[in-house]
């Protein structure tokens, strides 16, 4: 029994192994390819290679979030300027997606719902009244939180099939996930508060509604997505998750 006990352990200690060197051949492939990509993978490389990484993919977030803050700068005047802007902005979007690896469409698609209501948000400041700056602090900090979820799926969705079977889904990306999830639960809290207060047309208002509702679904879908990656566990994961 004591030899089966120890058969085993090798076997384990042996994959292990073999999983570390090809989960950092991946990350290093990952890189290369995604170099001029919105986002990476984050998977596992050499602590000086995975900094480089993030400081690099933070710094891609920064200059997108400073160009979104820039084009916003311009508040829609009335109702039939706050639609255009919108469509325009989607239209954008999908012009996006389309120069985006197969992995990476999916993610801005689904984050692409919350993208949509930053803009919104932003653009209808002068049109809700009193409410106006709240709303645009409120949707800044959604813009910010985006970012960083984006980069958190895309790690999720480009895990190798090979390391999400010995080692189960990724535990860091899914933990950051489940706390923006909270935080933006909060703010679209506030939101829907506001809204009620909101001194504006009722169309105005209903756009308001459409958008807290999009934000809603999303976050619901981001936490299933990171329920099911923690209770990946893979063949291995278990022997060091909590």
């Amino acid at each position: 029994m004591g030899s089966k006990k120890r058969k085993l352990l090798c076997v384990g200690v042996v994959a292990l192994l073999v999983l570390g060197l090809v989960e950092s051949g991946v990350a290093v492939s990952s890189q290369a390819l995604n170099e001029d990509d919105s986002g990476l993978n984050g998977q596992a490389l050499g602590n000086g290679q995975q900094e480089q990484v993030e400081q690099e993919t933070q710094n891609r977030g920064e200059n997108t979030t400073i160009r979104i803050q820039q084009r916003e700068e311009v508040r829609a005047r009335n109702v039939s300027e706050l639609h255009e802007m919108v469509e325009q902005r989607k239209q954008e979007m999908n012009q996006e997606n389309q120069t985006l690896r197969e992995h990476q469409q999916l993610v801005y698609q689904n984050q692409n719902k919350v993208r949509l209501a930053v803009h919104s948000l932003l653009a209808m400041e002068e049109l809700v009244g009193g409410i106006g700056p709240q709303v645009s602090q409120i949707a800044e900090g959604l813009n910010t939180s985006v970012q960083a979820t984006i980069r958190a799926e895309e790690r999720i969705q480009s895990r190798s099939r090979f390391v999400r079977f010995f080692a189960g889904g990724d535990e860091e990306a899914a933990q950051d996930l489940e706390q923006h999830v909270v935080q933006n639960q909060e703010r679209i809290r506030q939101l829907q508060q506001l809204s009620g207060e909101c001194d504006c047309d009722e169309e105005v208002r209903a756009m308001l509604q459409e958008q807290i509702q999009n934000m809603e679904q999303e976050q619901a879908r981001l936490q299933q997505l990171a329920q099911a990656e923690l209770a990946d566990k893979g063949l291995f994961g278990g022997l060091w998750r909590r």
